[in-house]
């Protein structure tokens, strides 16, 4: 082994007061931010008025990056086998294991899982180390988790993984169809353009396919709450209405695409009528024709899809079945029409673009042409090129729980949350010979069960480039520099590379060097008489540092010919397949592989608003957390009967071994016989309430995508012997069976519960403060209720309220607003009353992130006249800054 003599220099940082455009890094709309800098911190964001992708807006995780920046989890030192190391001995470690794996098993015995948290530049130089030179494909993505479906549509239908459409289109569209995309929530600032031009023209039509009524809802004309996994049968019976009322394009077909009557015949065959769609999707007959027509009769069509339609055992059919119908119509390539692919993570699609996922190679190459793997070979100089595709993330945590794979490095990811079974990718991890991770933050799921873990940096530090969901390439700008010995990314794996005596190949001194690599790989034999390669950015391959510095937004293709970008694709009818043409796919629908039993419902996964991931940066923020603080289940009225639960009660969900705990939500809006949960909460914000330990592990046998929206599970009540809450200035870990951890300003709240009854809640409470002496009491007669107080030098340090009867023990915020302030004799017995001063009132649970307005306030401002959005903001403001709580807002008004 070589020792790491490689040196990189980290980027130079801005001036220490300053204001910066750059990118957000959560979700694919790739917002643009204008971050305020002084004295080396972030101190305030906007939306950047010059970014076509938000001309200014943001949502509320957006406009809280400045507040989620100071983790106190953040890890600033190399770690090795839990202790402080330096670089050299933490990367050395291993390198020195990957080698000794390598030399008696194989370079597929070792993988790399990565991120769409991670930089264009980052993922390059990853797969150009796995598939170059260490010599295997097992290196997959998180995104195999949300985008994988639509990356193998596109490529069936257009010969090249490339959304063809651009946002304008879906505020030109005169009928926009939503599938599976809660956009509200999962991309706020894309509802908000779509809610503008639905104000500005009334007549534009929106169409919801979601089996749960959801906050995107609010400004539809039609809501479809179709049965989970029937997209297929909804669109294979669109495309026989397009035949049987003349409304296909045979002109364009003829001319552009192959594959119609094939396509049609299997359409025709399993869904010949409207009124058997309907069946197969368990809605209204009228309500299905209706939307039919309006496919049929406008020229401009976007279709806008997601996680509710990638997320399944037959997310790539689904894809091409929608896709199919604008084929069919020449919907597609126009301003207006568009088959329309939403990304979910930032930087989802600058992955695809470099090949992040196992089976693809970069500059949109792969696999299966020979001819692919030795241009990419010949271009790196590849002395070890993976000649086959490696194993996709269910297979790949699958071969490291049996022990085939047995070094493993993740990247900006967290898999023992994130995965399906994630219950067995832990127990794999705890078996692996070797687990590296590399993250921002040092104890995550997966870090805490990683023999080295590394710091890396994070956003406002991390320089790079990030693509979004409309082919968008914009600079995530690095202008701090990063705290303690963290280093970026691509720096980190450079320095491994080094360490594996690639020192040649990686001796990249900045981001602009890799990027120009990246663009040159692009363009080779990538030209205009093959055609073959839909992205290309042959103009940027000799990109100067200083423009790369300032890059403004451009959307690939960038060549020659399209020195600016391009805003969409197959205008002039001509695709990325050898003939030019499209493909209509043949599609057979099918249903999830696994029904519910009688005493199960079907589980759906999925974001909240305010929340991202698992919650590592924004569970950080207490305002954040404001607006839904704690785990939940959506479930129908009707199921809260049969299965005997409680409104605002703990229910526990079953399904392989593992069980979620989350507080009943009855909701109309959701299918009887099915629920919904969220996918954030993990090991460090609850005790048990990980959802996708509860999801199958089936996947779409095309793309290797799991199936988290269709788990069937177990529902019963828990029955809990007493509840209560924790306030206290110190991040715990309560002792008992539920705990559920929010983030305050000053300390924490835990909402806990157990199933036995404590031998004494006082003893209960002192044990977990072993420092604290001072404290008060009060406790019924009959030993049902009980509230303490402990203090520390006068100021309150712990508040604990605990009751057999959940009505109580009620939270107000005043209580919490009052830890770590000095109290006095009535202020003592104040909080164990817990009873504020006169004139303080609960404004109830927070619906207004930005400002902080609470439901109460809001109904009182709607009881005394408010009737509207807009007035509700004059009066309370809630609703004038990102907009995210706009939905909600209406929700209460109607």
């Amino acid at each position: 082994m070589t020792s790491t003599a490689h040196i990189i220099t980290t980027d130079s940082t801005i001036a220490p007061s300053a204001t910066v455009n750059t990118t957000c890094c959560y979700c694919g709309v790739g917002c643009g931010v204008s971050a305020e800098v002084k004295d080396n911190r972030v101190v305030a964001v906007k939306g950047n008025q010059e970014h076509p992708a938000n001309l200014g807006r943001l949502c509320v995780k957006g406009s809280s990056l400045h507040e989620t920046q100071a983790s106190p989890d953040r890890l600033l030192t190399p770690m090795l086998h839990g202790k402080p190391a330096d670089w050299d001995a933490a990367l050395g470690f291993a390198a020195e294991k990957f080698q000794d794996i390598i030399a008696e098993h194989g370079p597929d015995s070792v993988a790399f899982y990565l991120s769409g948290q991670l930089l264009t530049e980052d993922y390059y130089i990853a797969n150009k180390l796995m598939k170059g030179f260490i010599g295997t494909a097992n290196i997959d993505t998180n995104s195999r988790l949300c985008m994988a479906s639509a990356v193998v549509a596109h490529k069936r239908a257009f010969g090249s993984d490339a959304v063809p459409g651009c946002y304008e289109d879906l505020e030109q569209t005169d009928v926009l169809i939503l599938v599976g995309s809660n956009t509200a929530y999962a991309h706020p600032v894309v509802y908000q353009r779509i809610a503008r031009a639905k104000e500005l023209r009334p007549e534009m039509q929106i169409v919801v396919l979601d089996p749960r009524r959801t906050a995107t809802c609010e400004i539809a004309d039609v809501h479809l709450p179709i049965k989970p996994g029937s997209d297929a049968f909804f669109f294979n019976g669109l495309l026989q209405y397009l035949q049987q009322h003349n409304h296909v394009d045979h002109a364009y077909v003829a001319a552009h695409c192959n594959g119609f009557d094939e396509t049609l015949a299997a359409a025709s065959q399993q869904v010949p009528t409207p009124t058997a769609a309907a069946d197969f999707c368990e809605v209204n007959p009228k309500d299905v024709e209706r939307v039919y027509r309006l496919f049929a009769e406008h020229d401009k069509v976007v279709t806008v899809f997601s996680q509710g339609v990638n997320q399944s055992s037959s997310g790539v059919d689904k894809g091409n079945a929608l896709i199919n119908c604008h084929l069919a119509t020449g919907k597609i390539g126009k301003p207006g029409a568009t088959p329309f692919s939403i990304t979910g993570q930032p930087n989802a699609m600058g992955g695809r673009e470099v090949g992040g996922l196992a089976n693809q190679l970069a500059a949109h190459m792969g696999y299966d042409n020979p001819e692919s793997i030795e241009r990419v070979e010949r271009f790196w100089q590849a002395p070890n090129m993976a000649r086959r595709e490696g194993l996709k993330a269910v297979d790949m945590f699958d071969a490291i729980h049996d022990g085939k794979i047995k070094a493993v490095w993740v990247m900006a990811t967290n898999p023992a949350v994130t995965m399906p079974d994630a219950g067995k990718v832990r127990e794999a991890l705890k078996k692996c010979d070797l687990v590296v991770v590399s993250d921002c933050i040092g104890n995550t799921d997966t870090a805490k069960l990683a023999d080295v873990v590394l710091p890396a940096s994070t956003w406002s530090e991390k320089h790079g480039t990030v693509t979004n969901s409309e082919r968008c390439i914009s600079l995530q700008q690095g202008f701090l520099q990063p705290p303690g010995e963290a280093l970026h990314d691509w720096q980190i794996i450079a320095r491994f590379a080094a360490t594996l005596g690639f020192a040649k190949h990686f001796n990249y001194r900045h981001p602009v060097e890799i990027f120009r690599e990246h663009a040159a790989l692009s363009a080779l034999d990538n030209t205009d008489s093959a055609a073959l390669r839909g992205f290309n950015i042959a103009a940027l391959a000799n990109i100067s540092e200083q423009d790369y510095q300032n890059l403004s937004p451009i959307q690939w293709p960038v060549t020659a010919d399209a020195p600016k970008g391009t805003k969409r694709l197959f205008a002039d009818g001509q695709f990325f397949t050898a003939d030019r043409r499209a493909r209509l796919v043949p599609v057979t629908a099918r249903l999830p592989e696994k029904a519910a039993l009688p005493n199960q419902v079907i589980m759906n996964t999925g974001r909240i608003r305010d929340q991202w991931h698992t919650m590592s940066r924004t569970g950080t923020a207490a305002k954040l957390l404001g607006h839904v603080d704690e785990p939940y289940i959506d479930v129908h009225p009707d199921d809260i009967a049969r299965f005997g639960l409680c409104a605002g009660d703990l229910a526990v969900l079953k399904n392989r071994g593992s069980v979620y705990y989350g507080r009943v939500k009855p909701t109309e809006s959701q299918r009887v016989g099915e629920v919904f949960v969220p996918m954030h909460w993990n090991g460090k914000y609850a005790s048990s309430s990980c959802a996708d330990a509860l999801v199958n592990p089936i996947v779409d046998p095309l793309c290797g995508q799991p199936e988290f929206k269709h788990s069937p599970v177990m529902i019963k009540p828990f029955r809990q012997a007493w509840n209560g809450f924790l306030i206290c200035a110190d991040d715990i870990s309560p002792d008992c069976e539920y705990w559920a951890k929010i983030t305050l300003d000053d300390g924490y709240k835990f909402r806990v519960a157990d199933g036995k009854r404590l031998p004494s809640w006082r003893d209960w409470a002192h044990s977990q403060f072993l420092a604290i002496t001072d404290w008060v009491t009060v406790e019924d007669s009959d030993h049902q209720f009980f509230r303490t107080a402990g203090f520390i030098n006068g100021k309150l340090a712990v508040v604990f309220s605990a009751a057999t009867d959940k009505k109580s023990a009620p939270e107000m915020r005043w209580l919490e607003q009052q830890l770590g302030q000095t109290i006095d004799a009535a202020g003592r017995f104040a909080i164990l009353a817990g009873i504020p001063g006169a004139g303080v009132e609960d404004e109830g649970t927070i619906v207004c992130s930005c400002f902080q307005v609470g439901e109460n306030t809001i109904r009182k401002s709607i009881s005394n006249g408010c009737g509207s959005v807009e007035a509700l903001g004059e009066a309370i403001k809630c609703g004038t800054n990102c907009g995210s709580c706009i939905p909600e807002l209406k929700a209460m008004l109607r």
